[in-house]
């Protein structure tokens, strides 16, 4: 299956504030001119921090949604499953930004498995995880940058 234009186009430019973190990482020099010009928060490891957190409730939202086609005792499972990388970025990322780096990475590993639960029970498109899992391996790869670079 061919993947929409427009969810293509989206999730890639979703990965923008992932890839100018580790950009800003791997030039220092660039991370303290993005951090004097528009704010810390837009730079460095906090950038994707930031960013990763919100897109772990947002996809938390997603997998909602996925819920609601599932049936019966799997919808009220679904349910369950799709509200935990809201709590995870909740819980989990209020230290600094190593420990905090190292559980979104966590976290979007988990979502990918998530992802694919409710792609196999067929409540996700049968595009989803051609999506999917190359969008993770580069946020993964870009927290990754963040935490250990």
């Amino acid at each position: 299956m061919t993947i929409p234009r427009s969810a293509l186009a989206l999730g890639i430019a979703g990965l923008i504030p992932f890839v100018w973190g580790a950009i800003t990482v791997l030039a220092p020099d660039l991370g303290l001119w993005t951090a004097q010009t528009i704010g810390p928060r837009f730079a460095g490891p906090y950038v994707m921090l930031f960013y990763g957190a919100i897109i772990l409730a947002f996809m938390s939202g997603v997998l909602w949604g996925f819920a609601t086609r599932l049936d019966d005792t799997r919808a009220a499972m679904g349910y369950v499953l799709s509200v935990i990388p809201a709590l995870w970025a909740f819980f989990m990322t209020g230290g600094g930004p190593t420990g905090s780096g190292i559980s979104l990475i966590a976290g979007f590993a988990g979502i990918l498995g998530l992802d694919w639960l409710f792609w196999h029970h067929g409540a996700a498109p049968g595009w989803w995880m051609q999506l999917r899992v190359p969008l993770t391996v580069v946020v993964l790869v870009c927290l990754a940058i963040g935490v250990f670079a």
